[in-house]
């Protein structure tokens, strides 16, 4: 979905500081959306028995939160020197996306195959991923694309200052956006009659996040067609 990115990009060319705000808040509203995140947070909401609204919001915002300081922390040094991370490191960072994906999918797919999901299971109530754990993977899923986001800004925001901003509220909104559809997920997940049939769906879920996180690590190695 890069081209969007660069289309979202190209509405300001640096000079009024309202429109490089708005540019940067719709870019994070945007890289929020990207399927490598959705993958990322469907399985890690999932991994739970409680999928309120509520602790989908808080998974989510600690998640964001990770992966917004990770992206300001690498994203910083492009926007300001226009140094980027060498190629080898990127790929390294990708493909850890990658697996990391995969390792929430397996993490899901073992919980399904201890009959966690199943309407009368008690056994491991509230067992899942605290927003500790989740702040953690945000910060692991964060290094990927930072070199992608910094190209982005730096090629319509001439002032460092107020390029560190627009950097700055990318990252905020990513993680504001992420709370915002982790709530989404989270609610859909917690409604009654999707909650009875969790336990079918579950392994669908896993299976399509497992071979998705597969793809994306073998994309980012230049083993498969990448297109992110």
């Amino acid at each position: 979905m890069l081209g969007l990115d660069e289309k979202i990009a190209t509405f300001s060319d640096g000079s009024v500081i309202l429109v490089v705000i708005a540019v940067a808040i719709l870019l994070g509203l945007r890289h929020a959306t990207d399927p490598d995140h959705l993958a990322a947070v469907s399985t890690l909401i999932s991994s739970g028995r409680e999928r309120t609204g509520r602790v989908a919001a808080r998974l989510g915002m600690a998640w964001g939160l990770g992966h917004a300081t990770t992206l300001f922390v690498f994203g910083l040094p492009i926007v300001l020197y226009r140094s980027y991370l060498p190629k080898p490191v990127q790929e390294g960072a990708e493909t850890a996306v990658g697996v990391l994906i995969v390792a929430l999918a397996v993490w899901l797919l073992l919980r399904w195959h201890r009959g966690v999901f199943h309407p009368h299971a008690h056994g491991e109530r509230n067992v899942g991923r605290t927003a500790l754990q989740a702040y953690g993977i945000g910060l692991v899923h964060g290094m990927g694309g930072t070199a992608g986001v910094g190209i982005l800004l730096l090629s319509s925001i001439d002032d460092r200052l107020l390029a560190v901003v627009a950097l700055g509220l990318f990252a905020l909104f990513t993680a504001v956006s992420m709370a915002v559809l982790s709530t989404g997920v989270g609610a859909t997940l917690g409604a009654a009659r999707v909650r009875s049939a969790f336990h079918r769906v579950a392994p669908a879920l896993g299976v399509s996040s497992m071979a998705f996180g597969v793809w994306y690590a073998l994309g980012a190695l230049s083993l498969t067609p990448y297109y992110l």
